[in-house]
């Protein structure tokens, strides 16, 4: 056997020392998270909150069924009814209204007064063509509704925003007509210093099943599991300081498994939901979520009703939210 010569080995020794330090900043900066996942035996859950989040993504999945552009009476009929619950929680919702194939679209924004700093937490309400849209995202417009219902009245220290998107389902998808793209661009026109900005995105679906799990890349399966039971944390490399900060508070205080990592976002599903649309218009933006299409049967089908959902799974999720939101306006 013919060994190496001594430069050869040197040349190797740097390069195996070279990757071992990619790896490592990739470590840091991409996987590298806060706390701990949640690991305890089943938690208690308020029932209060899950029957408001229930009653809330059936109005949505069942009551109004498909949202968009193609159903224009029930996409208005979505964001009517959007509107309503924040008044009748005691907000003064304003609409951002702009028209797609001659069809008036809103975004909807309920505000509590802060300084200029400015958390923005949102769901679009649309749902994909020919899908009733329960998990996606009438879980992600209930989550946002109960947040809000919490916050109003309070005094945080920063500004908190509750805004709910239209048309960010495919045709519109990362299109100019994506409503949180305009969203996202009037506040940038405006010079508006928004610090974080969390999109809440298709959060109901749990399961302990093996192999229920999938993911974009799969490496990732060996770090995180084969195991549907947790919630994600996801953002960009850009934005993977707020992915450590909000997740570190959600597991000090939430009693579910959770996950968090930062990736580039030409990776397939980082950049799936609002939170893209602020990333274009340079504000740190992240996505909560249940990851969808790589665990929910159901994605994007007409069986996307509002009986698949785990309701108690999904109330602890909001409730470990409740605190990542006071932490960000400086109200803990």
């Amino acid at each position: 056997m013919r060994l190496l010569s001594r430069p050869a080995l040197k040349r190797l020794a740097w390069l195996a020392g070279g990757l071992c330090l990619v790896l490592l900043v990739l470590w840091w900066l991409m996987i590298r998270m806060p706390g701990t996942s949640y690991r305890g035996g089943p938690a208690e859950v308020a029932p209060d909150l899950v029957s408001e989040l229930r009653r809330d993504v059936e109005r949505l999945g069942a009551g109004i069924g498909e949202r968009s552009v193609f159903v224009p009476q029930k996409l208005a009929a979505a964001a009517n009814w959007t509107e309503a619950e924040l008044k009748k929680a005691g907000y003064a919702p304003q609409r951002q209204v702009f028209e797609v194939d001659r069809t008036p679209c809103a975004n909807l924004e309920a505000q509590v007064p802060g300084s200029d700093e400015i958390v923005v937490i949102g769901a679009h309400y649309d749902s994909a063509p020919d899908c009733p849209g329960a998990n996606d995202n009438g879980s992600g417009v209930a989550a946002t509704l109960a947040l809000a219902r919490r916050f109003v009245g309070r005094e945080p220290r920063r500004t908190l925003r509750f805004v709910f998107f239209v048309n960010e389902e495919p045709p519109w998808f990362q299109t100019d007509d994506m409503g949180s793209l305009r969203y996202a661009r009037r506040c940038r026109e405006r010079d508006e210093n928004i610090v974080a900005m969390i999109s809440l995105e298709t959060l109901g679906y749990f399961t302990e099943e093996p192999d229920s799990q999938e993911y974009p890349v799969r490496p990732l399966r060996a770090i995180y599991g084969d195991t549907g039971n947790f919630v994600g944390f996801i953002g960009n490399v850009a934005s993977g300081g707020l992915v450590r900060e909000a997740l570190g508070v959600f597991r000090e205080h939430a009693r579910i498994p959770s996950h968090g990592i930062a990736l580039p976002g030409v990776v397939p599903g980082v950049d799936w939901s609002d939170h893209w649309s602020f990333w274009q218009c340079g504000y740190e933006a992240i996505m909560v979520t249940d990851t969808a299409l790589f665990r929910y049967p159901h994605y994007h089908k007409r069986s996307d009703t509002p009986d698949q959902l785990s309701y108690e799974e999904f109330a602890k999720v909001v409730a470990g939210l409740v605190p990542v939101v006071e932490s960000l306006v400086g109200l803990r």
